[in-house]
């Protein structure tokens, strides 16, 4: 039986350019790297107050990296939507879409990865007498 998820896998073709936007952009922690017993070279990630991890992998015998629309999608909660919309055009990755408020009072956007994979950031609702 299942006990928890341990991470999720993007395939990506440029691993460097994707380390990049994962740990200065999304500001996540890189925890481990290591090639796999077949040669995928390997970078595991934490976002600060989760347990799972997301794995990039570049396999480049696996052929080219064809990200399909709407195919999937990581969703990150932010507590400033605006400031890291800011942060993130600074390091040359604008919002794709939004920020856009949503009927339960938070606000989400989305931005894309080097590799087209699609994140999507969600601002909590404010707290009440706030």
């Amino acid at each position: 039986m299942l006990t928890r998820l341990l991470h999720t896998r993007y395939r990506v073709a440029d691993l460097e350019r994707s380390v990049f936007f994962y740990k200065e952009v999304l500001g996540l922690e890189e925890v481990r790297r290591h090639t796999s017993p077949r040669g995928s070279q390997l970078v595991f990630f934490k976002a600060p107050k989760s347990e799972e991890l997301i794995e990039l992998c570049q396999f480049d015998a696996s052929g080219p990296v064809q990200v399909g629309p709407d195919l999937t999608h990581l969703a990150f909660e932010v507590e400033d939507l605006e400031a890291f919309s800011r942060h993130a055009a600074s390091k040359g990755y604008p919002l794709s879409d939004g920020p856009t408020p949503t009927g339960t009072g938070s606000v989400i956007a989305f931005i894309d990865a080097p590799e087209g994979y699609e994140i999507e950031l969600i601002q909590p609702p404010a707290p009440h007498g706030i």
